[in-house]
């Protein structure tokens, strides 16, 4: 399983799409075997869903996102896992343990539920 967090430092940010980097996991057994760093290489619409299935990640752990940017992970069969928070290590000690679920808890991201985050600031979803 490839898990990718969304991070500002080590800390998972509030918003998938506007984070610094990815930390992206590899687990085999309930073991972490590898971490390594994937700079954001930017937001544009539909871009990162597609991004980070050609990288092989099957989940993406973050503080929150839009609804359109969920239904395209979704789409690509990635599981998404909104509303966590605090270190990215800790987070996906949790997702291996099961204490951490795909799903939204409560979505971290600034903009609202109804934001799609696909467009410019200050537009709504339509």
């Amino acid at each position: 399983m490839r898990i990718a967090v969304a991070v500002d430092g080590e800390i998972i940010a509030a918003h998938f799409g506007r984070c610094e980097k990815y930390l992206i996991y590899d687990i085999e057994c309930s073991n972490i075997i590898s971490k390594k760093v994937i700079p954001n290489p930017g937001h544009t619409p539909g871009f990162l869903p597609q991004f980070l299935h050609d990288m092989g990640v099957n989940c993406l752990i973050a503080g929150g996102m839009g609804i359109r940017a969920q239904e395209l992970f979704s789409r690509r069969g990635i599981d998404v896992v909104l509303g966590a928070n605090g270190p990215a290590d800790r987070a996906v000690d949790n997702f291996i343990k099961g204490k951490l679920k795909p799903g939204v808890y409560e979505n971290t991201c600034s903009r609202g539920e109804d934001h799609d985050c696909s467009h410019h600031p200050g537009e709504k979803k339509k």
